[in-house]
């Protein structure tokens, strides 16, 4: 009968997983769709004369004229993408962990279906988006529901098996929700206080391991997402790159992190993520000394190998990790608060880095970020060391 049970159990989970990843693969697809068109849409739009467009092109020109960008449409074209990057994870920052703990409370798959329902709506608003205003509504109205992508990882931490827990993360009733500023103000966030209201609070031991795995991610896409974003000033200033080489590189970043993570990642045992994911991050420093010093592109290639493998690694681990904490009417609310610190560095990040690419040049703002990568990995050694004692 346990027998019985058990493979009942792993069908189930596999069931599960099969429709999380399609789920996950089609708002992939979607979201990324729109990456390598969207400097000839904000061409398009610049002609237009809409008003929202001119006023955000204002913003962008007084960022410009402050840390000292080139006057070009290629920058023009990256940093208004920036800005409407920053926004739209600025919004996934503060729908993540409140879509996460209304998940907690009404259940996964209703909040899974209206915000998949959401993202669909934002897709159509952008095909027949003949201007600016409606183009940047679907991406404001995509970031709202961007985070089914924490209730997707809420699904998977959810299953009984931990291997299917690990395998699923690769792919990739609450009280909390009764202080909703527990789950909007960013010291809130770190300290993961929606948790401590609930009825079945974590340990301490477990609330401090939480939140510097918390700031381990967040310190984490903070630094990864600056370098993300100034590559494509570094690769068109350096090696005069165009949009047909910009997209090659990115093509080969994601199937090198397609493989790893296929082939490497999912099979990493569990009790060995925080050890693994150590590696990737030493192997950014390298990789970002690497990519700024590069003269040629055999250099650029090798550092963008080393990125790809922590990109493929780090994420996904730490996931699984998070996942482990909080019983199962908390999943919702703690993944969703782990995405919301992670969308909340992917909006801080670039800005801060191409503040500093542009005022003190690419080798320094490099240089800078691989040195700074030790954070997180201090931040590794005393929770190892915490789960030790």
């Amino acid at each position: 009968m346990a027998g019985d049970k058990t493979t009942s159990e792993d069908v189930r989970s596999s069931r599960v997983i099969r429709v999380v990843f399609l789920a996950l693969l089609l708002d992939l697809l979607g979201f990324t769709l729109i990456l390598p068109l969207l400097p000839s849409i904000l061409d398009h739009y610049s002609q237009t004369g809409d008003g929202v467009y001119q006023s955000l092109q204002s913003v962008v020109d007084w960022f410009r004229g402050a840390v000292g960008v080139p006057m070009e449409t290629k920058y023009n074209s990256v940093l208004f993408g920036g800005l409407i990057g920053s926004l739209y994870s600025l919004l996934q920052f503060l729908s993540s962990p409140i879509t996460g703990a209304l998940s907690d409370k009404y259940g996964r798959k209703p909040l899974l279906l209206l915000t998949t329902v959401g993202l669909m709506a934002s897709y159509v608003l952008w095909a027949f988006s003949h201007s600016f205003t409606i183009f940047l509504l679907s991406r404001v109205v995509g970031g709202i529901c961007k985070g089914n992508v924490s209730l997707c990882t809420a699904i998977v931490a959810d299953l009984p098996c931990p291997k299917a827990r690990n395998k699923g993360m690769g792919a990739s009733e609450s009280s909390g929700i009764q202080h909703s500023g527990d789950l909007l103000y960013p010291v809130a966030l770190f300290n993961f206080t929606a948790l401590t209201r609930t009825k079945n609070a974590p340990s301490e031991q477990k609330m401090l391991n939480l939140k510097a795995l918390g700031l381990v991610y967040f310190s984490y896409l903070f630094l990864f997402s600056g370098l993300e974003f100034t590559l494509s000033f570094l690769t068109h200033q350096r090696f005069q790159f165009s949009s047909m080489q910009q997209g090659k590189m990115f093509f080969f970043i994601g199937i090198t992190m397609a493989v790893i993570q296929g082939g490497y990642a999912r099979r990493i045992k569990p009790g060995h993520q925080i050890q693994t994911v150590s590696v990737a991050i030493i192997s950014l420093i390298p990789a970002f000394l690497l990519v700024g010093i590069a003269w040629n592109l055999i250099l650029l290639y090798s550092g963008l190998f080393l990125y790809s493998f922590a990109a493929a690694i780090v994420v996904p681990c730490l996931s699984t990790q998070v996942s482990g904490h909080g019983s199962a009417s908390q999943k919702g609310t703690v993944m969703g608060i782990l995405r919301s610190l992670g969308a909340l560095a992917r909006a801080l990040g670039p800005t801060v880095a191409s503040s500093v690419y542009w005022l003190a040049g690419a080798e320094i703002c490099f240089i800078i970020s691989s040195t700074f990568f030790i954070v997180p990995l201090i931040l590794l050694v005393r929770l190892r060391r915490q789960k030790e004692e």
